[in-house]
């Protein structure tokens, strides 16, 4: 008897009762501890080397342009650029417009503040807020322009002449030397904005370009990681949680256990009517032993009753079925005659996943589980593989 199919939500684990959430205080006190940085020594090697490099670049270049004049030639907040645009080269903050406009519209603004507004802790709160609003609406928001705005106000700098020199000759060095040494040492710079047309979806991916804007116009905040970045670690994180759910599936897990099967003797009417009485497609063939010799499906009788000829189709697969009670015939009378021998087989624990390629592309639609003794213990059909994936991304979505 074949037992009846389990559907793969039965099979597949319960998801984990979650535990009580901590008291409020324990919660605030986990969000002051500094989250672990996953960065490769390699990675920071070439971030500290880097920002070391471009300042020696652009502070050298910057005294020389200077000669020798009065006054700063290069100024602090640089060495927060310095920290974005080699290190997180990647970021919206660290983009050439972002260093160049956020450091010197802020050196303007507080420039402005120091003219118009006498008391300096006034000036400097003004300056700040001034040129984050500034650089929000001109798209180059940069954390160091607020250092800029601040630091302008502090020391009383009242020349224009500062926002162009130094500020905006350090801003402009620092850049160019970020736009050698990173893509020199396998880091794009600077990320450009993505084409306006959104791409169709990447393969195996559920969701496309024009989904991810409008989840992150939803979410209405600042992100340090560039939107492309964003997107490929979104599909990475599918990927993984894709492998993780179908990974811990074997194939006893989804298999209709106990198949329905038939031996080489068995008479052609006995699997025929089986097969339309159980509504099935297909047969294991076994031996005495339970191992799988062939496999006999709806394909194999319509190839003997000649599927290419149309007319009377039915009357010849009524013929072929039917017994003739001669001890010889030419005609096939049992299983054996007409099923396939060449039958892709799977063991019990071998994991579902590797059967997709044999579904999706060596155009298997049933596939017999054996055991460790390579006795018939199951089968996998392709609707009990769409079930498992199904259920697989519905877990991963949670």
């Amino acid at each position: 008897m074949q037992s009846p199919r389990r559907d793969a939500a039965d099979v597949l684990p319960a998801p984990e009762v979650a535990p009580p959430p901590p008291p409020a205080w324990r919660r605030w006190l986990h969000d002051l501890l500094p989250a672990p940085v996953h960065v490769g020594q390699a990675e920071r090697l070439r971030a500290w080397v880097g920002a070391a490099i471009g300042i020696l670049f652009t502070g050298l270049l910057s005294r020389w342009l200077g000669g020798g004049q009065a006054g700063p030639w290069l100024v602090a907040p640089l060495g927060a650029s310095a920290v974005l645009v080699f290190a997180v080269p990647a970021s919206p903050l660290a983009q050439p417009w972002s260093v160049v406009g956020g450091n010197t519209l802020s050196a303007l603004v507080g420039l402005a503040c120091v003219h118009f507004i006498p008391d300096q802790a006034w000036a400097g709160a003004l300056a700040v807020g001034g040129a984050i609003a500034l650089m929000f609406a001109l798209r180059c928001l940069h954390p160091p322009g607020g250092a800029t705005a601040l630091f302008v106000v502090l020391a009383q700098v009242g020349s224009l002449r500062f926002a162009l020199f130094p500020m905006l000759v350090n801003s402009v060095l620092l850049v160019a030397a970020g736009m050698v040494y990173n893509p020199l040492t396998g880091r794009r710079y600077p990320h450009g904005r993505p084409l306006p047309a959104p791409a169709p979806a990447t393969a195996g991916s559920r969701f496309t370009e024009a989904d991810l804007d409008a989840a992150m116009a939803h979410y209405g905040q600042v992100l340090d990681v560039s939107r492309d970045d964003l997107q490929s670690l979104l599909q990475q994180a599918e990927l993984a949680a894709y492998r993780r759910n179908l990974g811990e599936l074997r194939c006893a897990d989804i298999m209709s256990a106990e198949p329905l099967a038939v031996s080489f003797g068995t008479p052609l009417d006995d699997a025929w009517q089986l097969m339309q009485r159980r509504r099935i497609k297909a047969l294991p063939v076994i031996d005495r032993a339970r191992r799988v010799v062939g496999i006999v499906t709806m394909a194999d009788f319509m190839r003997e009753a000649d599927l290419a000829r149309h007319h009377g189709l039915g009357e010849r697969l009524r013929a072929l079925v039917r017994r003739s009670g001669l001890s010889h015939s030419s005609k096939p009378e049992a299983v054996g005659q007409i099923m396939t021998r060449q039958v892709r087989v799977a063991s019990a624990h071998r994991p579902v996943i590797e059967l997709v390629p044999l579904f999706s592309e060596g155009g298997h639609h049933h596939i017999p589980i054996i055991d460790d003794d390579k006795r018939l213990v199951g089968i996998i059909t392709l609707s009990d593989l769409v079930r498992a994936l199904y259920r697989a991304v519905r877990l991963q979505g949670g």
